[in-house]
């Protein structure tokens, strides 16, 4: 799970539409909308620390969030937020209800282990990621902080696969038909920066001709939350 413990302490802003924002503004506070679940969009006030403090997290949008109001507790996914174009400071929210038990849909980043004893690096390769991040379905109370994989024994020419990285439990990748390329080890004289794209371009060949056969499988798939689109903005 992530490290960064994020939390709001939140007001319900009595103003809609955009006076109520404006003034929200005007007292220090980032204005917001809480959607989802079978509860009705509600207008909120954030503070602005608290916002910028979970914005430097770098985990804002990957990560979920507990609302505080009025001593109650609301687990939320931050679905967006605006930024000002001239002064950069956060500007309007949107975050989205969830259950610890619900499974959504998040990009997590990957971090690679044993560069320094890596063979293939050793001998002059170069380590080429193809995918900085990878989507997963999990749980939104065991979200992890990153995946980790490792290439302390690679070889020039190896890859790392999905299949080679850890997932947390009750996780699995968005992309569940193949073995899809995450890095490579490429060689200094043959394979050159443009590999990543090329493994990627690979990956999807398999992707395209299962298509049609497996159309009954992606039926069967883990079910992915799938969050209501924004309350309009006022």
């Amino acid at each position: 799970m992530s490290k960064h413990k994020i939390e709001f302490n939140v007001e319900v802003r009595p103003r809609t539409g955009t006076g109520g924002a404006r003034e929200a503004r005007r007292q220090g506070f980032v204005p917001g909308v809480l959607y989802g679940g079978d509860l009705a969009p509600v207008a909120i006030n954030l503070r602005k620390p608290e916002v910028k403090k979970a914005i430097e997290t770098g985990q804002f949008l990957n990560t979920t969030a507990t609302l505080i109001h009025k001593g109650e507790k609301q687990l939320v996914i931050p679905q967006g937020i605006q930024m000002h174009p001239v002064t950069d400071q956060p500007w309007h929210v949107d975050l989205f209800r969830v259950e610890k038990d619900q499974i959504i849909k998040v990009e997590v980043p990957v971090h690679f282990k044993g560069l320094e004893a890596c063979p293939g690096i050793k001998k002059g390769g170069t380590l080429n990621v193809v995918r900085h991040t990878v989507e997963i379905n999990v749980p939104a109370g065991h979200i992890p902080e990153h995946l980790e994989a490792d290439i302390s024994a690679l070889e020039v020419g190896d890859n790392v696969k999905i299949s080679n990285v850890k997932l947390p439990k009750d996780a699995s990748p968005v992309i569940g038909d193949r073995d899809f390329t995450i890095a490579t080890i490429a060689g200094r004289g043959g394979k050159t920066e443009e590999e990543p794209a090329a493994a990627a371009a690979a990956d999807a060949v398999p992707a395209a001709k299962a298509a049609a056969p497996k159309a009954g499988a992606a039926a069967a798939a883990p079910a992915k939350a799938a969050p209501a689109k924004p309350a309009p903005k006022k």
